[in-house]
């Protein structure tokens, strides 16, 4: 688990920062590209989300997945969320980044609090970016209730900084308010975030399976 931590993971990011800020000529940070063949995680896959067992399809119809992606930088962390079965758009997107594409607000956000967006950005739909996931089954109830706050987060988070208040820390508030156990810094690449996430809750794929863990 590589933790990107004080003053030496600060500076690694202005580096990387500069780097790719000036090598790319200009290319969004946010960018995605597509993973390697072995960093790719299929639905399902024991890597992936969660095998659910004994939870009948009707029972808890929605869902929340947290998930990690590919970029030209230090890559993405951000959910999706719906129905089981139904087609992601970019609606099902939940997720803080710089406001625009452009790569500038993503370097200046290295230094001082920037412009926020809280929802879809380009790549988090398609499978081949994607680098880590975990998915929770949720009841009609739950899913209402976890959706109101991240509607509320959304509202209330107008800034971006990449040590103080970045991609894994506004997942880390929505996982908090379902009950979910976070990983302790949120100073990690987004694939070992979202593995983290998944480890800490024992791979649970629904909230009785984490609470049960979790009071155990």
């Amino acid at each position: 688990m590589r933790a990107m931590g004080g003053i030496s993971g600060i500076a690694r990011l202005l580096l990387a920062g500069l780097v790719l800020s000036l090598g790319s000529l200009g290319a969004s940070a946010q960018e995605p590209q597509p993973a390697s063949r072995a960093d790719v995680q299929k639905p399902g896959s024991a890597s992936g989300a969660p095998q659910v067992r004994a939870v009948k399809p009707t029972a808890k119809p929605y869902f929340v997945e947290f998930r990690a992606r590919n970029a030209v930088s230090y890559g993405h962390t951000f959910l999706v969320h719906g129905r089981v079965g139904g087609k992601l758009t970019e609606k099902s997107v939940v997720g803080l980044h710089p406001f625009t594409n452009s790569s500038i607000p993503w370097l200046l956000g290295h230094i001082v609090m920037v412009p926020s967006e809280t929802g879809f950005s380009d790549g988090d739909i398609e499978d081949q970016y994607i680098l880590a996931r975990y998915r929770i089954l949720l009841t009609k109830a739950e899913y209402d209730e976890a959706t109101a706050f991240m509607r509320k987060l959304q509202s209330s988070s107008p800034v971006w900084h990449a040590v103080f208040y970045n991609c894994n820390a506004f997942v880390a508030d929505i996982a908090k308010s379902m009950g979910l156990k976070t990983p302790s810094t949120t100073m990690l690449y987004p694939k070992d975030f979202i593995t983290e996430l998944r480890q800490l809750n024992d791979g649970k794929g629904d909230l009785a399976g984490v609470r049960k863990q979790r009071d155990s």
